[in-house]
């Protein structure tokens, strides 16, 4: 059934710096946007980029609160600009990933019984048991990741269960450490909260289930059978299950929005709380990814994000679940050397010009004559190898290539590396499959044309500015016809199209198909070479 013209959907995105909403309407149009940026807005909180990093350098952290208060400021902000809440049906969002909020034994009447004329953030004061949530950027865990991975019998193990190897941002770890070193705390914690069921909550006045997609970036949940996995809840912390509850599906309608928010900003009583979920998914939904899809953010690191039925989990990268669809999965993995990388090599073989990178791109032919360069100027993540690597069409190292050879063996190392790693986690290009390409390199239509090649897909740009965001308001849109039997592209094929920038050429998969092996292999040796 077409939605009402007038009504609405919000999605909200807490992540790192700032907290964004936006609002479309019926037809999936952006119709009111707005944020609030947490160093500036909320300097009271003396946040630098939204965190603080302390002493060690290891711990980072974000104070509660501000997130809270956040909250306050931009319903504020979009009442004083006249934004009518009568008409949102209803609202979901993401949040940080892997970030974690400790709810004090309490806090629940608290949130049940907020009152209209008051601030949240005056209310909630007393609600946490720690007043500084650990966030993504926290690497203090190393020691619990060990123990983690021990206890389950290695890190390819752990991967099995959770999708990924222990990784420290990741939330079972940083629970790990709280109960160890914080026990009261831990002990006067009736409910552990994601960033993102954190949000839900304030939403919902009661506490908000962990939804599946988010669920799987902690190192506890089968992603399988999608429950918390005994093994890991016990090398964790004692009383883990009943502090995070069962979690729920990413498009689960979980209640109507709280008396509080109905009152003081005239939400309307039957306005839906859906699920939130973490930024990397909600991401994928605000990309409209669709099963056999590749997304490619090409910037300063480069991210891939793939729609997977069959997953095979591996000590590189992260299986997750599906956000838009809980019969699927979603895996991300992250490459350190991207455009700094891309950057060097134009400024030394192409004089700092992208023209002239796009030029020695266009003259060498398809494959590079058979010649493989592997670029890790940084320590790398995929895998964890560093080094410049060249070798000719025999697979001998050489020390050297032209500049033209080195331009085109940059772009198309970076791109078979993509294509590999995606494969090894269970990745297969369907017909349909379409690369979706974000970020800076995006622009440049020489740099895409190889990505479509070694994909043999065509590739579609899009403006991810605020996907995230999107993605909640698409997901709260999808949630309420979700359990109808409605696809997730279904209910949001009206919204903007992305644009198609180049197709393959014909023959590159007889060309990409034997070096994509060779590739393979020849990083295997790079990686043996680095590890010694």
């Amino acid at each position: 059934m077409a939605a009402p013209a007038d009504c609405c959907y919000l999605g909200f995105d807490f992540s790192t710096q700032q907290l964004k909403v936006v609002a479309i309407d019926g037809n999936l149009q952006v119709t009111n946007q707005s944020n609030v940026q947490f160093d500036s807005d909320l300097p009271e909180f003396r946040t630098q980029g939204g965190v603080h990093i302390h002493e060690d350098r290891l711990t980072v952290t974000s104070p509660v609160h501000m997130w809270v208060k956040a909250l306050d400021l931009i319903l504020e902000k979009m009442k004083n600009a006249g934004f009518d809440f009568s008409n949102v049906k209803a609202l979901s969002g993401s949040g940080q990933q892997h970030g974690s909020v400790y709810w004090r034994k309490g806090a629940r009447q608290a949130l049940q019984h907020l009152d209209p004329g008051r601030d949240l953030h005056s209310m909630l004061q007393g609600s946490f048991a720690v007043q500084d949530s650990p966030v993504w950027m926290d690497s203090s865990t190393t020691e619990q990741c060990q123990c983690l991975e021990s206890a389950v019998g290695g890190a390819q193990q752990l991967a099995d269960i959770t999708g990924s190897r222990a990784y420290e941002r990741f939330t079972g770890n940083q629970i790990a450490k709280i109960h160890q070193f914080q026990t009261d705390k831990y002990n006067e914690t009736e409910r552990i909260s994601l960033v993102s069921s954190f949000a839900a909550s304030l939403f919902l006045g009661d506490y908000a289930a962990i939804d599946y997609s988010d669920g799987s970036g902690m190192n506890l949940m089968d992603i399988f059978t999608k429950k918390w996995s005994q093994p890991c809840l016990n090398a964790t912390a004692p009383q883990l299950a009943e502090k995070l509850k069962e979690p729920k599906p990413s498009t689960a309608v979980l209640g109507s929005v709280s008396p509080y928010f109905i009152e003081r900003f005239g939400f309307p009583e039957d306005c839906k709380v859906v699920a939130f979920t973490g930024d990397n998914p909600g991401s994928l939904a605000g990309m409209r990814l669709q099963e056999g899809d590749i997304a490619v953010s090409l910037g300063t690191s480069d991210t891939v994000f793939l729609w997977i039925k069959e997953p095979r989990p591996t000590v590189e990268g992260h299986i997750f679940c599906n956000p838009v669809d809980c019969h699927s999965y979603m895996a991300l993995i992250c490459y350190k050397n991207g455009s700094l990388t891309r950057e060097r090599i134009r400024n030394e073989c192409a004089e700092g010009s992208w023209e002239g990178f796009s030029r020695a791109l266009r003259s060498v032919p398809i494959g590079n004559n058979g010649n493989i360069g592997i670029y890790f100027d940084a320590m790398e993540i995929t895998p964890p190898a560093v080094g410049v690597h060249r070798f000719d069409k025999h697979g001998r190292r050489v020390a050297t290539f032209t500049r033209e050879v080195e331009i085109r063996a940059l772009v198309e190392g970076q791109f078979l590396a993509k294509r590999v790693h995606a494969q090894k986690l269970g990745y297969k290009i369907i017909p349909g499959t379409r690369v979706l390409a974000t970020g800076g390199a995006s622009s440049n239509k020489d740099i895409l044309q190889v990505l479509s090649d070694v994909f043999n897909a065509p590739v579609y740009t899009i403006d991810v500015a605020n996907s995230a965001c999107l993605g909640g308001a698409y997901r709260a849109m999808h949630g309420l016809v979700a359990e109808s039997g409605v696809s997730f592209a279904e209910a949001v094929r009206k919204a903007p199209g992305a644009q198609l920038a180049v197709t393959p050429t014909t023959g590159a998969e007889e060309i990409y198909g034997p070096l994509l092996k060779r590739y393979a292999e020849l990083e295997e040796k790079v990686l043996k070479d680095t590890t010694g």
